[in-house]
């Protein structure tokens, strides 16, 4: 009897049937956006107390390169030091459809593969086109069921994604392709409780799901062998991570290789929670109204139901988030940040601000309630009603997400963000001047990253 071919067998035949030179220019576009937006968070972070520990953690020296650092690192390590700094400051790319982060996972563990192992850049663009469509589109198989069932999608869908990534750059055969996928369904996880308390381990998640990738790729590489159903099966990832085996297999698999959903990447203007980001244009043109902190008296934000548990629950601790880390993933604190400063960039998420009296006070009198008729995850939006000491209520809303399908950041402001965050941390312009020259021809010569190292 002939067996149908599973999800990852149609997966790798798909995968094998892309030819990096018929790569839609938007698609090849979007990978080198990602790679700049990704090394500029690498230099950003590279001096932050939780990139240091995970950098001194790692015993493995070799000849791969964690951006910004000086000392060369085997390729596992350059890929997990890289993919958490990228992550840390929560400024890296999203997905709208997942939600998810596939640059952060993508590009580390296919610069690290391109690297060791010396491929053209044809073929880390191959690796990084096919990694980041793949990730987009798994975080779509059944929405939103990840989230709800403990676990961080990039982590869990990042090591997939990341071992498809590698199987294309390093040129894996079919067979070979679908061992890596088994594989790296047994080293995918990590769970959201940092939500508690603003502790590290989102930060790690995928650095080590770019690790995960990497590796699955290298021992499936060298014969191990992994289970073929690792998606559908009924010990598989979506049933462990997601609890069902009953996903949308189409929007993985229906138009891979000839729609490239990863062309819709959006690039985040704020260094915080993805879903915020509407609410802080909303917070922030609601001030240029002229009205001030002391005249509101309550703000009520229309939100996703989808959105709650991570953004808003428990509400006196969104109200007054613990750490920096806590106001990332805080809307009344994102809101209030937005509303007085006019910012949400990487000096609105420190300490002294997360502490600021005046910021607390106005968070202190943000709620929600939900809108069932909120379009996400397959869009983000935003809204904010303020009602006013003296009876008067103003309204903002914003229908999509800056820096997304509907409103794109342009090259020049991708760019212009590589350079503020290269200067956060500590990179002269001449050695930023040099990255942003090599990310324009990196797909069209060797994939060497030496001289961006300390």
């Amino acid at each position: 009897m002939t067996v149908p071919p599973s999800i990852a067998e149609r997966l790798a035949d798909a995968v094998a049937g892309i030819d990096p030179a018929g790569l839609p220019k938007a698609a090849r576009d979007r990978a080198e956006e990602m790679l700049i937006d990704i090394a500029g968070l690498c230099v950003a972070a590279r001096t932050t107390d939780y990139v240091k520990a995970v950098a001194a953690s790692w015993d493995g020296p070799g000849d791969c390169t964690a951006i910004g650092h000086a000392r060369g690192l085997d390729a596992a390590g350059a890929a997990v030091v890289n993919g958490t700094a990228a992550h840390g400051e929560d400024f890296d790319d999203t997905f709208e459809g997942g939600p998810i982060h596939a640059g952060v996972v993508i590009v580390p563990a296919v610069l690290a593969a391109a690297e060791r192992h010396g491929r053209h850049g044809r073929a880390a663009l191959l690796g990084l086109a096919v990694g980041a469509e793949i990730t987009c589109r798994l975080s779509t198989v059944v929405p939103k069921a990840v989230h709800k069932a403990g676990f961080h999608p990039t982590a869990v869908l990042g090591a997939m994604g990341a071992a498809s990534a590698v199987a294309a750059t390093l040129g894996l055969d079919r067979r070979q392709h679908v061992h890596a996928l088994g594989i790296a369904g047994s080293m995918a996880g990590g769970i959201i409780e940092y939500l508690a308390d603003g502790s590290w381990t989102k930060r790690l998640h995928p650095g080590w799901a770019a690790q995960s990738g990497l590796r699955a790729a290298l021992m499936a590489r060298h014969g191990f062998e992994g289970p073929r159903t690792v998606f559908e099966g009924k010990h598989g990832l979506f049933h462990g991570f997601a609890h069902t085996t009953k996903g949308d297999w189409r929007a993985l698999l229906g138009d891979l290789g000839r729609r490239w959903v990863m062309e819709t990447v959006a690039f985040k203007p704020y260094a915080c929670g993805t879903m915020t980001h509407p609410y802080i244009d909303c917070a922030r043109r609601l001030a240029k109204r002229g009205i001030v902190a002391d005249d509101i008296a309550e703000i009520v934000c229309e939100v996703a139901e989808g959105t709650v548990h991570r953004l808003w629950e428990p509400l006196r601790q969104k109200q007054a988030p613990p750490n920096a880390y806590a106001a990332k993933f805080s809307t009344p604190y994102c809101v209030a940040v937005g509303f007085l400063t006019d910012d949400a960039g990487l000096g609105a998420f420190t300490e002294d601000k997360a502490a600021d009296p005046r910021i607390r006070a106005l968070a202190g009198k943000i709620r929600y309630q939900i809108d069932p008729d909120n379009p996400y995850p397959r869009g983000y939006t935003g809204h904010i009603r303020a009602t006013l000491r003296d009876g008067r209520v103003v309204e903002e809303r914003q229908p999509h997400l800056r820096g997304g399908a509907h409103e794109r950041l342009s090259r020049v402001e991708i760019e212009e963000k590589f350079r503020r965050n290269a200067t956060f941390g500590g990179w002269p312009e001449a050695r930023a001047r040099a990255f942003l020259d090599f990310a324009g021809r990196a797909f069209d010569g060797q994939m060497e990253l030496k001289a961006f190292r300390g």
